[in-house]
């Protein structure tokens, strides 16, 4: 085998290893906002310290993709659509590393649920927010994984069905309050708990948003392929 065929076949196995290790990241994360959303449902405080001691697994798995990305640009010099995947591959394990900050602060707030000693049963709107987030960020990571531009853009759309449900917890909790006071501390926490929830949505979409960056070179952030101005080409060329 030539140094040319050695070195191409070696940058390809590297990049095969940073969608692998992205795809571990993102089930970790997952799991870990599931592990939360239950400990807030069950009252389960082992539950939730398993979410807070897991955190620490999502931040060393960051530095690890983060470390092979940089060494992959550093080495390999990539271009075209190689080049796109480990930049936005960069950004994309932050985005994961927040998800579990996340669900360490849903996790923060089951034990403090649990210390209020009164009983304020979860909205069905936050198991929907807890479902459809989850939902999300699988479906965003897959599209970015496989460069589905379309995939991608239906992630997008699905994150004004969970703000709209942050905005009906928001209501619901309202009411709540102003009915008994007794009510306030936990419901706040559980407002808390619907922000977080919607955050990782938001998170999620960013994920998406990299992915129909990666299958079609648009940046469709802050909707800059709806502006009628002149800004920076990206270039399409494929790796």
């Amino acid at each position: 085998m030539s140094p040319e065929n050695a070195g191409f076949r070696h940058f390809h196995d590297q990049l095969q290893t940073l969608k692998e290790r992205l795809l571990d990241m993102s089930a970790r994360a997952e799991e870990l906002i599931d592990l939360a959303v239950d400990s807030l449902l069950t009252r389960d405080k082992e539950k939730a310290d398993a979410v807070i001691a897991g955190d620490r697994e999502v931040d060393m798995m960051e530095l690890e993709c983060e470390q092979l990305a940089v060494s992959l640009l550093a080495l390999q010099q990539p271009m075209g659509r190689d080049l796109r995947f480990i930049i936005s591959a960069i950004k994309i394990t932050s985005d994961l590393e927040r998800v579990g900050d996340h669900a360490v602060n849903l996790a923060q707030s089951a034990l403090r649920l649990i210390a209020l000693h009164v009983e304020i049963t979860p909205t069905p709107e936050i198991e929907d927010m807890a479902r459809r987030a989850r939902r999300m960020l699988a479906e965003a990571l897959d599209a970015f994984i496989r460069a589905d531009g379309a995939v991608g853009r239906e992630v997008c759309k699905a994150d004004d069905a969970v703000d709209a449900l942050h905005d009906s917890v928001f209501r619901i909790l309202l009411t709540h309050m102003m009915a008994d006071a007794r009510t306030i501390n936990p419901s706040l926490e559980l407002l808390l708990v619907s922000r977080n929830l919607e955050r990782v949505a938001d998170l999620a979409t960013n994920i998406a948003e990299d992915a129909v960056f990666l299958a079609e070179g648009k940046q469709i952030k802050h909707h800059l392929e709806d502006l009628g101005r002149d800004r920076p080409q990206v270039p399409q060329a494929t790796g």
